[in-house]
């Protein structure tokens, strides 16, 4: 029997491995149980000792590759880039040749950025005929655009924006940043729908954008529905890097003020960042030390255990004063799958995951009168909340099952090296995705 050919795919990534990024651990496993083959190239190597389960189980440090970084004065680049050339010409003297060829590649090999990508796959042993350049984020798409213009004409170039990139980068750089990038790119996916119209706001063919949503693995989240015993205690936990982005301080208010009604609960926020010492001290002025607890970081077994003593869940994210918003974020659908009713705003692209008055409720960002009513209203109805937890579970099975969008993924990759969709792929995709899906369209939309 034939075996079909499997694809080579270089991930581009800003930090790894980085246990808040389970969504890109989901890709490259996925990807490697498929039979496909994956690199990772990282801006930023992070701590081998502290990784999710499966960065050891399928050792990806055997696969992970820290990209030259390019430094920021031009006589230091000058420099660095002279050694590179003496330790890297004879391995590979054609690519060494192309990336310093500036009448073909112009600024970006003039400017020694195609030396150090150069440099960077050729730290890879084996080769680098990838198939298919995958920039996890749209931070990377300069380096995807470099890693093209060397292996060219083979790998497809595909930018995956995520929220930070398209929100905070357009705000802080404007939306030229992605002009040069997008001359270059094949394709584009982007995590929810709200993020997907900003990408076609910057002038980005809507044909050439689809939805691809960030993945759960849903083995690992039990279903337990919650209920309230007379006389129990009420548990509501927060899971998020202690950052502006994710409006904590707003829930540790409302919080403080549904406790003068509802004495009886606790509210664990898991997690650590900058703002810890600003958030102990809102938690101290309030007076709520008793029962408000920043538990810090928790790896992923622990959070589960936490969750699943508590009855409901905040996720108040904001939009930053930098500009920086959430997509509809892990830590709700994980929330939502373990059977917990949620609360949480209206902001970036939530309201595509929770279904207001459904599986919890949405509010204004930074209102904390909203926050307070809403609580009040679960707190008042208990019996509401296994509806609330059935329905959340449900919905983020329907959107977000991990082994539909890794098929999702790899049909997508083989449309763009076939330049059409095959009947088969379309058949296979819409079998697992309800009709009446808010966003089958985007799921299945062709790439032209």
């Amino acid at each position: 029997m034939h075996r079909e050919r499997a694809i080579r795919i270089a991930f581009l990534v800003n930090n790894f491995p980085k246990l808040s990024e389970t969504f890109v651990l989901n890709q490259i496993t996925g990807l490697l149980e498929r039979g496909h083959d994956v690199d990772i190239y990282t801006q930023r190597l992070y701590d081998w000792d502290k990784v999710h389960p499966d960065v050891s189980h399928y050792r990806l440090w055997e696969r992970t590759y820290t990209m030259e970084k390019v430094p920021k004065n031009y006589l230091q680049r000058l420099i660095k880039g002279l050694w590179l050339i003496i330790i890297y010409f004879f391995k590979a003297p054609k690519l060494i040749l192309r990336s310093l060829n500036v009448f073909a590649h112009g600024k970006q090999a003039l400017n020694l950025w195609l030396l150090y990508t150069a440099a960077s796959l050729l730290q890879h042993q084996k080769g680098h005929n990838y198939d298919i350049i995958h920039c996890q984020f749209g931070t990377q798409a300069y380096r995807g655009m470099a890693f093209k213009k060397l292996l060219s004409p083979i790998p497809k170039l595909l930018i995956m924006f995520r929220g930070f990139d398209i929100s905070f980068c357009i705000q802080r750089d404007g939306p030229e940043i992605y002009v040069e990038p997008f001359k270059h790119a094949d394709y584009c996916l982007a995590n929810c729908d709200f993020f997907r119209q900003r990408v076609i706001d910057i002038a980005w063919p809507a044909n050439k954008i689809a939805l691809h949503l960030s993945a759960l693995a849903l083995s690992k989240f039990d279903l337990h529905l919650r209920q309230l015993d007379p006389g129990d205690s009420v548990h509501i936990a927060t899971t998020g890097r202690l950052v502006e982005k994710k409006g904590i301080e707003y829930a540790i208010r409302a919080v403080a003020k549904v406790a003068e009604q509802y004495p009886n609960l606790t509210y664990s926020i898991i997690g650590d960042g900058p703002l810890h010492d600003h958030l102990t001290a809102v938690i101290k002025e309030l007076k709520a030390e008793s029962y408000i607890h920043l538990l810090g970081w928790k790896n992923e077994a622990e959070i589960i255990q936490i969750l699943d003593q508590c009855h409901l869940f905040i996720a108040p994210s904001i939009t930053a004063s930098d500009g920086n918003q959430d997509a509809p974020i892990n830590v709700l659908k994980e929330a939502m799958a373990m059977g917990l009713p949620v609360l949480s705003t209206n902001h970036g692209g939530i309201p595509e995951l929770v279904e207001d008055g459904i599986s919890g409720y949405l509010v204004p960002e930074r209102d904390v009168d909203s926050l307070v009513d809403k609580l009040n209203a679960l707190l008042a109805h208990p019996e509401q909340w296994p509806a609330m937890g059935q329905a959340g579970r449900a919905f983020v099975e329907r959107r977000y099952d991990l082994n539909h969008l890794n098929d999702l993924l790899v049909q997508r990759y083989k449309a763009l090296l076939s330049n059409h969709w095959q009947d088969r792929c379309l058949k296979s995709a819409s079998s697992s995705v309800s009709s009446t899906d808010k966003a089958s369209e985007y799921l299945l939309s062709p790439l032209k």
